[in-house]
């Protein structure tokens, strides 16, 4: 029970005044287990309707004051990728954009699963076809990452700036936002994303025909933020975002428990829950991207609703 207690005051432990939402959504398991390292085996729905509005924060996990040295070598031990589908591009990569501020890089791979074609603009330029665009904050010594996009099929990633033992941290779970789709395994059909540097925005077009914004709010050593908005709500029945990430063992996991206000679960074991905040985590040091963070997914907002307009 003690031990049960220290895991949800450690995961509670990046909510602050003034971070609870109005709203509280549905957190929907699907996860599945796995013996392969590199599978994600978790998938936590999101679902809440006419939810337009939400944040998602990636801090470090509780012990990473202990994180001298990391580990983040993939383990295919287990695993057998033979039957994914491949679709051939020629490889590159471009730099999108740059300041004293940030750097922006795509890359376009070899082979990916999805063979769809997905604009991304700076401004006046567009760089169609990218499967991997990284978002670096400048530093004197190193640029750092802290956020990447998958624009064939919606996946994002984030970190907070690396604590000052470590030169970098890792990535470890994925999340998605906006209508998600099954082909295989969850993703999102994106037509087009344009970033814009200045406010630090990305706005996204659907294949759908809806849309939605991410906005990184901050990044710093203490956590990243962003704020996403949809436009118009994912319709009833859809999850509007999900978390994917691993879980194999304790030990060899991206992710191991889901903790909200007043409970905490195995990520294995999560029966779901309707909060309004839920932070996914780990307690205990994993070999898997030993120093990647933990994401709290929380302020979920409805929109108004809109007065009817009055007839003269």
């Amino acid at each position: 029970m003690k031990r049960a207690c220290l895991a949800v005051l450690l995961l509670l432990g990046g909510w602050g005044a003034g971070t609870a939402a109005p709203v509280a959504v549905d957190f929907v398991n699907a996860t599945r287990a796995t013996s392969c390292a590199e599978e994600d085996n978790v998938y936590i729905k999101l679902l809440g309707k006419g939810v337009t509005a939400f944040r998602i924060r990636a801090e470090h996990p509780p012990y990473i004051a202990t994180v001298l040295e990391d580990s983040t070598a993939p383990d295919f031990t287990t695993c057998d990728m033979s039957s994914d589908p491949s679709f051939p591009f020629t490889p590159r990569t471009v730099v999108l954009y740059e300041d004293a501020r940030i750097r922006l890089v795509g890359h376009t791979f070899p082979t990916f699963w999805r063979p769809e074609t997905v604009d991304f603009r700076v401004g006046a330029r567009n760089e169609p076809g990218l499967h991997l665009v990284q978002l670096l904050k400048r530093a004197p010594a190193r640029d750092i990452e802290i956020l990447v996009v998958y624009p064939s099929d919606g996946y994002w990633r984030l970190k907070p700036l690396p604590p000052p033992a470590l030169a970098e941290s890792a990535y470890g779970s994925s999340f998605l936002f906006g209508p998600i789709e099954q082909d295989g395994r969850p993703f999102v059909a994106i037509r087009r994303i344009a970033f814009d540097p200045a406010t630090m925005t990305f706005r996204v077009a659907f294949r759908n025909g809806s849309r939605g914004v991410l906005k990184v709010s901050d990044a710093t050593r203490t956590g990243t933020s962003l704020a996403l908005t949809l436009d118009p709500p994912v319709a009833a029945g859809g999850p509007f975002a999900a978390l994917r990430s691993m879980f194999v063992t304790t030990a060899q996991a991206d992710v191991a428990v889901a903790a909200w206000a007043g409970g905490s679960s195995p990520i294995i074991e999560f029966k779901g829950i309707k909060a309004r905040a839920v932070r996914f985590g780990r307690v205990e040091p994993s070999q898997h991207n030993l120093s990647a963070p933990d994401l709290v997914f929380d302020r979920f907002a409805t929109a108004a609703p809109r007065q009817p307009s009055r007839t003269p």
